[in-house]
């Protein structure tokens, strides 16, 4: 996949604006930062992967281009693990509803808060 065409993180830290040609998204700060392709959050298999509570209010100190197919994401949590490929990138704003629903499903069967 090719680099978007526009990166760019809000002035309030919370939203990154991703576009794919005529395609926008706009990825909130928390949704990123508890959907992180990291092993930390995704774990080595899918019985593996955590869910990451209480980031609310996180927010994007930095973004770094890793080569010429991801961007690091780095949180003012401290996480800065996670390699966000353009595919990556892409998948989630395509499915950014159902992979939020499927996320605030997790938190409150596990019975945690979003912080």
């Amino acid at each position: 996949m090719t680099p978007p065409s526009e990166l760019r993180v809000s002035k309030d830290r919370r939203e990154l604006t991703v576009r794919f040609g005529n395609t926008a998204y706009l990825l909130t700060a928390e949704m990123l930062r508890v959907l992180s392709p990291s092993a930390e959050v995704q774990g080595h298999s899918p019985e593996q992967r955590v869910t990451v509570p209480g980031k609310r209010n996180v927010a994007i100190r930095a973004i770094e281009p890793v080569g010429n197919y991801a961007v690091r994401i780095i949180f003012d949590d401290g996480h800065d693990t996670g390699l966000f490929t353009w595919t990556y990138l892409n998948t989630l704003g395509e499915e950014k509803e159902a992979r939020w629903e499927a996320y605030l499903v997790e938190l409150e069967t596990k019975r945690l808060s979003r912080g």
